[in-house]
C-alpha cells in the first residue's frame, strides 16, 4: 500500500533507470510516480524538492537510480519527512555512506559484488533480479528491461567488459527482436527500422535524441517515451522528442561556431596549453558537447563556460594522460564547487574570480604538459593485408562484438594503397573513394568529416598511401557489403592532413 517514488536523473542512465524501476514496480500493482530533477533549476543528484514532491502526494519511500551515494544530508531530511530511501548508484562513494535503508553500489567500500563497472540503470537491473529471486519468481521476467540496460551500458560510457559485455548483448538482441514501444518510435524516426542495432546506433543515435531533453532542460518526456505502452502514445513523445533534439542540434552548432570564432579572436590553440572560453549566453546543455569537439580538434584540455545567476558554470574535457578532476582540485580555492572525473569535470566560479583561476589553470597545464601531450595517437592493433579481408575474418572479427569501452574495435593499418577511380567529398564533408592493393578487389572507403584530406590526396596522384581504419557493414539499396571506415591517411610515411 506505500506509494514509492522513483528518484532518477537527466541523463540517459538515469532515464533507463527510471523506466526500469518504475514500469517494474507498476506492474506489481504499487502506486508508483518518478522524479527527474530539472537540470538547470534543480542540478544532479537527490535534492529536497524531489523530496518535498515525495512529502506532498503522501509518498513513504523513495528508489534513487543513478545517484544518491553522496546524498548524506538528503538522506536524513527524506526521513524527518517520514520517507525511507533506497539508494541505487554506481559512483564513487564519499568518505561516509548514505543512512538510508538500502544502498546498492558497487563502488562502495566493502561492497562484495564482484563486477564494478555497471551502469546506473545496471545496477537497477540488479535490484530487479534480486527482487524476483525473493520473491522466487523467474529470473526471466526480468528480460525485458534488458534493452534499456543496453541503451544506459552504449550511452554512459561504462567498460564494455565482464557482465556489461552480456548484458549489452542480451539488450541489443532484446532491441532488435522486440523493442518496445518508445524504442521502436525512435528507431523509425530515425530510419533504423529494417537495420540491425548496434551499439554505435545507440551512441550515435539513439542516445543523444534520448539525452536531448536533458540536456535542453526536463527529462520527463524521454521517461514518458521510455515507458510509453501504446504505438500511438509512444509515436506522439518521439515526435516531441525530436524536436527537442533538432533543437539541441542548432544551439549546439551555434555555440561551436561562436566557440570558433571566439578562438580565431582571442586565443592561438597552436600556442597554448588549455582553451577556456566564456559566453554569458551559452547554453549549459551544449557547453560539455561543444568542449570535447574542440578536444578533439585542438588536442588541448578545453573548459567551456556560461553564466547563470550571477555565477559562471561550465564543463571540463581533457586529453589522454591529463587528471582534469586533479587541475581543478589544485583551484579549489577559486571555485565555488567541482566534481566529475579523470576526463570530464564540471565546475562553478564567482565572477570575480573568473580572471584568477583562468590564469591559474594555464599555470597548471604549462607546468604539466609539452608538445608531445598536444599530439593525438592512434592506436594500431594490427597490420592487415586487403587479402585477408574476407568474408571468413569477418565473421571471426564480429565475436569480439559488441564494441565500446575497453573493447574498443580494432583498429587496422594497410600500407601500399592505391585510390581506385576519383575520391569525392558527399554529405557534410565526408571523403569517399574506392582503395585497393595490389592483386586484390576494390573495397568502399569513407572517412566522415576528412574533406581536408581530399586536396593533398589529389596532389599525390598515383602514390600510394598507408591507411588506417576499422572495418563496418554498409547497408544500402537492401544489399550488404564491408566498408572501410578511415581514420587517418599517410603519404610516404608523413600525415596528410
Amino acid at each position: 500500500n506505500e506509494k514509492v517514488v522513483v528518484y532518477g536523473d537527466y541523463d540517459v542512465d538515469g532515464t533507463t533507470a527510471t523506466a526500469i524501476i518504475y514500469t517494474f514496480l507498476k506492474n506489481f500493482g504499487l502506486q508508483v510516480r518518478y522524479y527527474i530533477p530539472h537540470r538547470f533549476k534543480e542540478g544532479y543528484g537527490i535534492g529536497t524538492d524531489g523530496i518535498d514532491f515525495a512529502s506532498e502526494i503522501g509518498a513513504t519511500l523513495i528508489v534513487s537510480v543513478d545517484c544518491g551515494i553522496t546524498a548524506v544530508d538528503e538522506t536524513e531530511y527524506a526521513k524527518s519527512k517520514g520517507i525511507d530511501l533506497v539508494i541505487c548508484d554506481h559512483h564513487n562513494a564519499g568518505e561516509v555512506i548514505p543512512d538510508a535503508v538500502a544502498v546498492l553500489d558497487p563502488k562502495q567500500p566493502g561492497c562484495p559484488y564482484p563486477f564494478k563497472g555497471l551502469s546506473g540503470a545496471g545496477v537497477g537491473f540488479k535490484l530487479v533480479q534480486a527482487t524476483l529471486v525473493r520473491l522466487g519468481l523467474q529470473p526471466d521476467v526480468a528480460h525485458p528491461y534488458l534493452d534499456l540496460v543496453a541503451i544506459s551500458i552504449a550511452s554512459d560510457i561504462v567498460p564494455i567488459v565482464d557482465e556489461n559485455r552480456i548484458l549489452m548483448r542480451e539488450g541489443l538482441q532484446r532491441i532488435n527482436a522486440q523493442p518496445r514501444p518508445g524504442v521502436k518510435a525512435l528507431l523509425d524516426r530515425i530510419q533504423l527500422k529494417n537495420t540491425e542495432v548496434s551499439t554505435s546506433h545507440i551512441v550515435f543515435s539513439l542516445g543523444p535524441r534520448i539525452n536531448a531533453a536533458g540536456r535542453m532542460g526536463d527529462a520527463a518526456v524521454a521517461v514518458a517515451l521510455l515507458i510509453a505502452e501504446s504505438e500511438d502514445e509512444a509515436n506522439e513523445y518521439a515526435a516531441r522528442l525530436e524536436k527537442i533534439n533538432f533543437l539541441r542540434r542548432d544551439t549546439d552548432t551555434k555555440t561551436m561556431d561562436e566557440a570558433l570564432q571566439q578562438l580565431k579572436e582571442q586565443i592561438d590553440p597552436d600556442t597554448c596549453s588549455c582553451l577556456v572560453l566564456h559566453d554569458p549566453d551559452w547554453h549549459l546543455g551544449v557547453i560539455g558537447i561543444v568542449a570535447s569537439r574542440l578536444v578533439d580538434l585542438y588536442c588541448r584540455p578545453t573548459i567551456m563556460l556560461s553564466t547563470v545567476d550571477g555565477l559562471i558554470k561550465g564543463s571540463a574535457r581533457s586529453i589522454h594522460g591529463f587528471n582534469i578532476y586533479d587541475a581543478l582540485k589544485q583551484c579549489d580555492d577559486l571555485l565555488v564547487q567541482f566534481g566529475g572525473h579523470k576526463y570530464a569535470a564540471g565546475l562553478t566560479i564567482a565572477e570575480d574570480q573568473l580572471e584568477s583561476f583562468i590564469e591559474r589553470f594555464q599555470e597548471i597545464t604549462n607546468d604539466m604538459l609539452s608538445e608531445q601531450d598536444f599530439k593525438p595517437e592512434l592506436m594500431i592493433d594490427a597490420e592487415l593485408p586487403f587479402s585477408e579481408i574476407t568474408p571468413r575474418f569477418w565473421k571471426l572479427l564480429k565475436q569480439f562484438e559488441p564494441y565500446g569501452p575497453n573493447n574498443l574495435k580494432p583498429v587496422f593499418v594497410s600500407r601500399n594503397i592505391h585510390i581506385a577511380g576519383r575520391l569525392s567529398i558527399v554529405g557534410q564533408g565526408h571523403l569517399k573513394m574506392r582503395v585497393r592493393q595490389d592483386g586484390t578487389g576494390a573495397l568502399e572507403a569513407i572517412g566522415f568529416n576528412m574533406k581536408k584530406f581530399a586536396e593533398p590526396l589529389r596532389n599525390a596522384g598515383q602514390e600510394p598511401v598507408d591507411i588506417a581504419y576499422t572495418l563496418e557493414e554498409n547497408n544500402w539499396n537492401n544489399r550488404t557489403t564491408l566498408q572501410i571506415r578511415i581514420k587517418d591517411i599517410h603519404i610516404n610515411g608523413e600525415h596528410v592532413a
